[in-house]
């Protein structure tokens, strides 16, 4: 039979599963069923999905294919203190959360239009009057013909997962503005020891812009919030890069490019690549293809099993007539940063067309609490 499009945000909407296969076809009667009004007690029928649906701990419940609420669980009931019934169809509006309301609906008509998960935290109120953070989901039952039949969910109470989390947010804000002032203050020192002695402001320079790209680093590095994070996703090479590197994007006009396989970083590995990229920029800047008007960097990274690399080239800089044969302070800082820290490996190729860079090392330097190797099949 037809029915009317069920128009109004999802009531206390959330998440779930489709019930096991040998409950369908009870369900896909129900919901077929001349007589709507009796859709209220399908599940009732069912004893053994309610004795499932009460014994979970999340709240349980089903719509029709058009979205409206027919069933809800004990657990619901429990956590709302509402009385039994009360919450079909529309009923659910009163104690949903005002400010919630738009963004749930959205998402609701999505998976109604597109028969996609339905997934969101929002706030529902409890029967205490609180209103507390639940995260809903929702997933579509389908016949053989791939019609939806039965939409089928959950809630559940995350409130004090999330708090929590907000919590550790607040600590690590607070920590990483100390760490952040501490780089502030040896960079003063540095540069107050520069004035004081003229002879070395030109090396308190280049430590000055060290720290500051390690502070950058840090910054982006950082355990982040959905809320805090500076980007979308967890930071990964080409975004360390466009940081580290954004004093001389802003002016390049297109001179530096970033491209190959983007490769997640954490906060360890973060570190030591932003030395590198600081040491390579500044020289490329000072010597190098950014030293011209016409020159570029291209910055490629790529992985290869359990082995990546990141290549840095320059081209159109001055004409490179050998390797030069002192090595400086950054080219050991360089040496350092990624044999110690990286267990890994820097080459330079000075071609003479360009100087050529390329920073190998484990895949599991990057993101160690992250990769783990399959294991190989005997």
């Amino acid at each position: 039979m037809t029915s009317s499009k069920y128009v109004g945000p999802p009531k206390s909407t959330a998440a779930g599963s489709a019930v096991p296969d040998g409950l369908n076809g009870g369900l896909n009667g129900a919901s077929h069923a001349a007589d709507q009004t009796r859709s209220a007690t399908t599940h009732a029928a069912l004893p053994d999905f309610a004795a499932i649906a009460d014994a979970m701990p999340q709240m349980v419940w089903s719509t029709r294919p058009d979205g409206f609420h027919d069933y809800f669980n004990a657990g619901w009931y429990e956590f709302t203190g509402v009385p039994a019934g009360s919450t079909d169809g529309e009923g659910w509006n009163g104690i949903f959360h005002p400010e919630d309301q738009a963004r749930a609906w959205k998402l609701w008509t999505q998976a109604l239009e597109t028969g996609a998960p339905y997934e969101i935290e929002y706030r529902l109120r409890h029967h205490s009057g609180e209103y507390r953070w639940v995260l809903g989901r929702a997933r579509a039952v389908r016949d053989a013909d791939g019609q939806i039949v039965r939409w089928f969910g959950t809630c559940t109470d995350i409130h004090d997962t999330k708090k929590a989390a907000e919590y550790v947010e607040l600590l690590s804000q607070e920590l990483s503005h100390r760490i952040k002032n501490i780089f502030a203050i040896v960079q003063s020192l540095v540069g107050l020891s520069g004035r004081r002695a003229p002879e070395s402001a030109a090396f308190a320079r280049d430590l000055q812009a060290r720290i500051a790209a390690l502070g950058r680093a840090h910054d982006l590095a950082r355990p982040h919030s959905d809320q805090s994070r500076p980007h979308h996703g967890g930071v990964t090479l080409h975004s360390l890069a466009r940081e580290i590197l954004k004093p001389y994007i802003a002016m390049d006009d297109g001179r530096i490019s970033i491209g190959g396989e983007d490769v997640s970083v954490d906060d360890a590995a973060a570190t030591p690549f932003a030395l590198i990229l600081h040491e390579l920029a500044t020289n490329a800047k000072k010597y190098g293809a950014l030293s011209t008007d016409a020159g570029s960097v291209d910055i490629n990274s790529s992985c290869d099993g359990e082995e990546c690399r990141l290549i840095w080239t320059e081209r159109g800089g001055p004409d490179i007539a050998a390797a030069p044969q002192a090595t400086g302070f950054g080219t050991k800082l360089m040496l350092a940063s990624s044999q110690s820290h990286l267990n890994g490996k820097i080459g330079w190729e000075w071609k003479a067309d360009g100087l050529v860079v390329t920073v190998t090392c484990p895949r599991s330097s990057l993101l160690r609490a992250a990769y783990k190797p399959e294991a190989s099949g005997a």
